[in-house]
């Protein structure tokens, strides 16, 4: 298998990591991603006019892309820079809207925030727990129930959500006015929100949308585990800096050995989880994706959380402060686990797919 990115995924890489390198230093980061609305929407405007969301979805779609490549291309330069855009929820809306043929234009151009809501206090990861209900009404329907947690929600203009419809799972649209949002931060930055639900007016996006909502978990996990890989490649790279610069009796560290294997064993786990984020990656869409999704994220928790904790212990009470990088990088890893399924979750996850 060839590892390296087509032309067309290289020249999006370059683009997209050249605008972020420049719009997003970690000054601006840590200036925007802590207070409300938790992003920029300038930065915003200036990201979706450059055309990342485009490959996010296929050529039927609207787009030009849409594969686990294209979505790792985009989600690994945003990790590398941890832009607080709310990226995630336009995906997963992006899979779900293609999945039911629905125009997109207007997630894809940037003009309309789109937020999945599928996550419930007591149905944090399972689909089948899911408690919020869709009735008929008139010409339409009413849900009610209650959504946490909503990646994005808090600057949405468009909340798809999962809620129980006839036997199965149907996907609606709900206008952000009509819910009750309340919008918070997230210890790592960005925001979301919860979505308070009561005979709340919504538009029926897909009546039978279980498969379709496990396809755009599914493209969360690999766009989650391609953005680690980025940040865990910044945090491996500032740490090694480092260790070449701090100075102890009279020598910079990284010439102790001990150190040194220490990074070294730091590199063997970012290049294990950029294996496993690859396969997932070429696995979307297809039989096998739910599981080597689990694989992966599995994978990155564990992986994300060593990074951050050698980074952390290798540079001192510098990695601790506020004004340096590698604390939200750090925090952005040690966080990522808790989205769309810990560590836990996914390994049972994989034991239950071998034992199928």
């Amino acid at each position: 298998m060839d590892f390296n990115l087509t032309e067309d995924r290289q020249m999006l890489a370059d683009t997209l990591g050249r605008f972020l390198t420049a719009q997003y230093p970690v000054e601006h980061r840590i200036k925007v991603a802590y207070d409300a609305p938790y992003h920029d929407g300038a930065k915003w405007d200036q990201l979706a006019e450059l055309g990342p969301l485009y490959a996010l979805a296929s050529e039927d779609a609207g787009g030009m892309g849409g594969t686990g490549f294209d979505i790792s291309v985009v989600f690994e330069a945003l990790g590398r820079a941890l832009c607080p855009e709310p990226m995630l929820g336009a995906l997963m809306a992006s899979r779900l809207l293609a999945s039911a043929g629905a125009d997109q234009e207007a997630l894809l151009a940037g003009a309309s925030k789109y937020a999945v809501g599928i996550t419930e206090i007591d149905a944090p990861y399972e689909l089948d727990q899911i408690a919020t209900l869709a009735t008929a009404k008139g010409d339409g329907f009413t849900l009610s129930g209650r959504k946490s947690t909503v990646y994005g929600g808090q600057v949405a203009d468009v909340i798809l959500v999962a809620a129980k419809h006839g036997d199965g799972l149907g996907v609606f649209a709900v206008n952000a006015a009509d819910a009750n949002i309340t919008g918070y931060g997230l210890m790592d930055g960005g925001g979301a929100a919860e979505v308070l639900l009561d005979d709340t007016p919504a538009t029926l996006v897909l009546a039978d949308g279980k498969a379709a909502l496990e396809d755009a978990v599914n493209a969360g996990i690999v766009a989650l585990c391609s953005e680690a890989v980025g940040a865990m490649d910044v945090t491996h790279a500032i740490t090694v800096d480092y260790l070449k610069q701090r100075k102890q009796f009279g020598v910079p560290i990284g010439k102790f050995q001990v150190l040194q294997h220490r990074a070294v064993d730091m590199l063997t786990e970012i290049e294990q989880a950029r294996s496993i984020t690859i396969k997932a990656a070429a696995e979307l869409g297809g039989d096998y994706a739910t599981r080597y999704a689990a694989m992966a994220k599995n994978l990155i928790g564990r992986a994300s959380r060593l990074i951050a904790e050698e980074a952390i212990q290798m540079h001192g009470g510098i990695a601790m402060t506020w004004e340096y990088s590698v604390s939200h990088y750090a925090k952005r890893l040690i966080m990522l686990d808790a989205q769309l399924g810990d560590t836990d979750y996914h390994l049972s996850k994989v034991m239950q797919g071998y034992a199928a």
